[in-house]
């Protein structure tokens, strides 16, 4: 697949992703009731939101996944096919971003599994995005890392110490 299709599906991803941590928020904001969960009920993934670890922030933690998942969507949108050459920056910032959300999605899934012992199948759902986007975004992020160590091979040889 070219990259820029690649892109295109790690946008939409990225604002599917931020569709269910906003619809998530609402409930961990008190703005909604209850939390729809077609696999193991509201129930199960309202235990989840209520859970001590998931109110440990300041904020809702999935307002902050629905802001992460935002700047995913920003920074994948920024530049042409040829971004990871022409705008190295963006990209490595771009994989810093993908790779955080795949750091949350891991605790995100642990913490379900070891901590609260229930499930929340959005919650899930958007766990399983954030590892798709990362493996999407990987070739184009080492492409720029590459491009990046190129540039300061160059620069460096092509360094001369002042001589005075």
């Amino acid at each position: 697949m070219r990259p820029d299709c690649i892109r295109r599906v790690v946008m939409a991803l990225a604002l599917v992703g931020c569709g269910i941590a906003a619809y998530l928020a609402r409930f961990e904001l008190g703005w909604s009731t209850s939390v729809w969960d077609p696999v193991f009920g509201s129930a199960t993934s309202e235990a989840v939101l209520t859970s001590s670890l998931s109110r440990a922030l300041p904020v809702p933690d999935a307002a902050l996944g629905a802001c992460a998942y935002a700047v995913e969507f920003a920074l994948a949108a920024i530049g042409g096919p040829e971004r990871w050459r022409e705008r190295p920056w963006i990209v490595l910032v771009f994989g810093v971003v993908v790779a955080a959300l795949a750091v949350a999605a891991v605790a995100l899934v642990l913490s379900q599994v070891l901590i609260v012992h229930a499930f929340c199948s959005l919650c899930l759902g958007s766990a399983l995005i954030s590892f798709i986007n990362t493996a999407l975004a990987r070739e184009e992020v080492f492409a720029s890392v590459r491009v990046l160590q190129a540039d300061a091979r160059r620069k460096h040889l092509s360094y001369e110490p002042d001589k005075t």
